[in-house]
């Protein structure tokens, strides 16, 4: 499924959270509602099978209560997405990635063979369960860890245990780490802690760029992976390093069937396709540019372009990054660049030149914020948008709670301006045909609703300071609902402008009073 992720740790955000944060966005031709849904212990399933795969897995009896973002509609599976458990630990599943055709021969994907013939006549052969994918992760995994890197090892070991039908990046976080995980092939994987001064951009492609192997196969202090993985890459000419000279890399290997220590995943396990160049690559390539202004990024003289294949995955930001910054970045549409579609520069050619962030077909934006300074009754907040994010705003809402607002989660197939995700769908839809002329409404209305919800977190948090932590939730829920109040007034208040405001542009509109 097509997404955007952003990472940042905890010594590049504004205030010392963790922050991972994730586009969901429909397949093409169709959009995918989204609510936002607790899940408690009791509606957590102990045997699971997936839709896509039929793989059936035998859950532990323990599972924690959690935040997710599931799909609305039923039929075809969960999709939790995005949440956070009640021990504050977040997870967003997945960013689909790349592969290429040698990690693909090598370890081929886990998909689903569907049975052959009759049961009980000459030639039957039974359906052959897939593997486990995006559908499922959330709920595989979310319910049972404690910390980001248990997270990493769980899904490791259900990914080595069952395989994948397809190549997904995963991410971890919790008060202290963030961990980033890519699937390899269809049983193999790596992770890597993201430095906790950096920020990390990931656009639907294999993003890792250097791995310590010897640490992943060790101490496992910012590394981890499949057990096997040196012995595999080696048997099958995956590490394509060339020399510690010619990359930079310090390990050597001392023939060409073994595997250096340090090595680059994204030239050995991913792609460098020409349809990464129009899809992927440009919107890593516009993140930086924002989250790195002073470097050179246009002209003749650019250090990077939109098809460069060596962005990095992670990178220093100039200053602290906010919340703010996160839904500029996720909702994206190479605004200043001869590549915006709604923009003056360039021409009718580059205009649409590249996949847009901030698309038409974003479902839901789920950016998870796990805060060190505040009791571990409030610490996970999690900020959400629904519909397409250039059109949206940012909300947040404390995860440590037993349900969420009704207007987060009564979407249903019916569309209503009842329903924030229908909401947000119509008023993209209308503001984008006048698009100029419905912008000003857009950002007062994203800074309106963002100012809010900095608000209701400084005084909750102020007001649980002074309470017992029993009456914690009670006072989280009440908070929440409040916030959903707010967020519904405002939004009928923005719906109501852009539809007077498009209509003004009708075909059998006419001057001419009436009085």
């Amino acid at each position: 499924m097509a997404c955007t992720t952003i990472l940042i740790g905890k010594a590049a955000s504004f205030d010392g959270s963790t922050i991972i944060a994730r586009n969901e966005d429909s397949p093409g031709g169709q959009f995918e509602p989204k609510k936002m849904h607790v899940v408690s212990p009791e509606e957590q399933p102990r045997t699971y099978t997936a839709t896509a795969s039929h793989v059936t897995i035998e859950l532990p009896d323990n599972p924690m209560r959690y935040m997710s973002v599931p799909d609305a509609l039923p039929g075809h599976g969960i999709w939790a997405a995005a949440g956070i458990n009640e021990a504050n630990v977040a997870m967003t599943a997945t960013e689909t990635i790349t592969s290429n055709e040698r990690v693909l021969g090598a370890d081929p994907l886990v998909e689903l063979r569907p049975a052959r013939g009759r049961e009980g006549e000459e030639g039957f052969e039974p359906e052959v369960p897939g593997g486990i994918g995006e559908e499922d992760m959330v709920t595989l995994v979310l319910p049972y860890i404690r910390s980001a890197r248990e997270g990493v090892q769980r899904l490791g070991e259900l990914l080595e245990r069952y395989g994948t039908y397809e190549m997904n990046g995963i991410a971890f976080s919790d008060v202290d780490e963030i961990w980033w995980l890519e699937t390899v092939g269809g049983h193999h994987w790596i992770a890597r802690r993201v430095p906790d001064d950096a920020y990390v951009t990931m656009p639907n492609q294999l993003g890792i760029d250097s791995f310590d192997l010897a640490d992943a196969e060790g101490a496992h202090k910012e590394h981890m992976a499949s057990a096997d993985l040196r012995s595999w890459m080696a048997a099958n000419h995956l590490d394509l390093t060339l020399s510690s000279s010619s990359v930079g890399f310090a390990a050597k290997a001392s023939s060409a069937s073994q595997v250096t220590d340090v090595f680059n995943p994204r030239d050995a396990f991913g792609s460098h396709s020409d349809s990464d160049h129009v899809y992927n690559t440009p919107r890593a390539w516009y993140m930086q540019r924002c989250l790195n202004p002073s470097d050179r990024w246009d002209g003749p003289a650019a250090t990077l372009r939109p098809e460069s294949d060596n962005i990095p995955w992670c990178r220093v930001p100039e200053r602290k990054l906010t919340i703010e910054d996160v839904k500029y970045v996720l909702s994206a549409h190479y605004q200043g660049t001869p590549y915006d579609p709604y923009g003056k520069l360039g021409t009718d050619a580059t205009r649409g030149l590249y996949r847009p962030i901030g698309i038409n077909r974003n479902g839901q934006l789920a950016v998870l914020q796990i805060r060190p300074d505040k009791p571990e009754s409030c610490r996970g907040v999690q900020w959400m948008a629904f519909g397409s994010n250039v059109f949206n705003a940012l909300v947040p809402f404390y995860t440590n709670v037993d349900e969420a607002p009704a207007y987060l989660e009564n979407t249903t197939e019916r569309v209503t301006s009842e329903s924030f995700y229908w909401a947000n769908r119509l008023i993209a839809a209308l503001a984008d045909a006048r698009f100029r002329e419905n912008s000003a409404h857009i950002e007062r209305y994203a800074e309106k609703v963002g100012a809010l919800g900095h608000q209701m977190l400084r005084e909750t948090d102020a007001a649980i300071a002074d309470l017992e932590a029993e009456a914690a939730p009670y006072l989280l829920k009440d908070a929440n609902e409040r916030m959903a109040k707010d967020l519904k007034r405002e939004t009928e208040k923005l719906l109501s402008n852009v539809l007077f405001t498009t209509s003004l542009s009708m075909k059998n509109a006419f001057a001419m009073s009436d009085n």
